[in-house]
């Protein structure tokens, strides 16, 4: 498989830079921490189902954020590398796998450039991580690279229909677009996408869907909290509040909020909608 396919080569390396910079200071802002708590479940439990890991399965979770895959893969006896381009995510990773009693191996690095040889691991996992960075192929191809011959790649993502896929809809309107070569972070819940894009791999997928439950006291502290702890939307919110828009775009929000709300006691539920796909390397 070639190492440095051309697209990696017709963009300036300052403009890809530049973006990964941004990116990291997206998920650095606020406390993600809060949010992994909401999504540290129902994904991890239907992801790992799939993955059958085993006592000594050298293991990597790319874009790990604070660990809610990577401590489970440990726990069941794995070796484990926890990788993200947001180091910052670390303080609380290496927390919690006190709690959990494990060793995770936390390395900062980017997943369209996993700094490990080829076939280096049975396992190569992500949840709601891989799909926010901005080149999907060239992840894609370095995800099948590193997974050995009968290995597994086991991805966890929002869907574009979904809840969460909604509200980056929203915040899209209003913010600047990506730039050309960046496609959109829900396009990896799409199971057509996904094939597509590990089309010359040796990796063969199956998919299934599943929900994560959502609760908070109304509508009102959903968007306190996405906009206090969520990356994303705290600097859409700093961004636009300089603009004069952010109310506008909030409200669109809360709206969103309210229509998907299941609970009739004043309450908010719903269910974000994920995409599991799993890709067995048949190499």
């Amino acid at each position: 498989m070639c190492r440095w396919p051309a697209e990696r080569t017709l963009l300036s390396m300052t403009t890809v830079t530049d973006l990964k910079r941004t990116h990291r200071a997206t998920w650095a802002a606020g406390d993600y921490a809060a949010v992994a708590e909401i999504i540290d479940e129902a994904p991890p439990r239907d992801l790992l189902a799939r993955m059958d890991i085993t006592p000594g399965h050298a293991v990597l979770d790319v874009a790990t954020g604070t660990g809610n895959i990577a401590l489970r893969a440990a726990a069941a006896g794995a070796q484990v590398v926890g990788l993200d381009l947001t180091p910052e995510l670390f303080e609380a990773a290496r927390r919690r796998a006190v709690t959990y009693d494990v060793a995770v191996d936390w390395i900062e690095g980017d997943a369209e450039d996993l700094p490990f040889e080829d076939q280096s691991f049975d396992r190569v996992l992500s949840a709601f991580g891989v799909q926010f960075a901005p080149r999907h192929a060239i992840v894609a191809e370095e995800l099948a690279r590193v997974c050995r011959p009968g290995g597994r790649v086991g991805l966890v993502n929002w869907t574009p229909s979904g809840q969460v896929g909604e509200l980056f809809k929203i915040m899209g309107r209003y913010m600047p677009p990506p730039p050309e070569y960046a496609s959109p972070p829900p396009l990896w819940g799409s199971e057509e996408h996904v094939r597509e894009l590990f089309a010359d791999t040796p990796l063969e997928f199956e998919f299934a869907r599943g929900f994560n439950p959502w609760h908070f006291d109304s509508a009102e502290h959903y968007v306190v909290f996405m906009e206090t702890h969520y990356g994303p939307t705290l600097k859409a919110r700093e961004r636009l509040t300089a603009e004069g828009r952010w109310e506008e775009c909030r409200s669109e929000i809360l709206a969103m909020a309210e229509r998907r709300n299941l609970a009739a006691d004043g309450s908010l539920q719903f269910n974000a909608e994920y995409l599991v796909a799993v890709g067995h390397n048949a190499g």
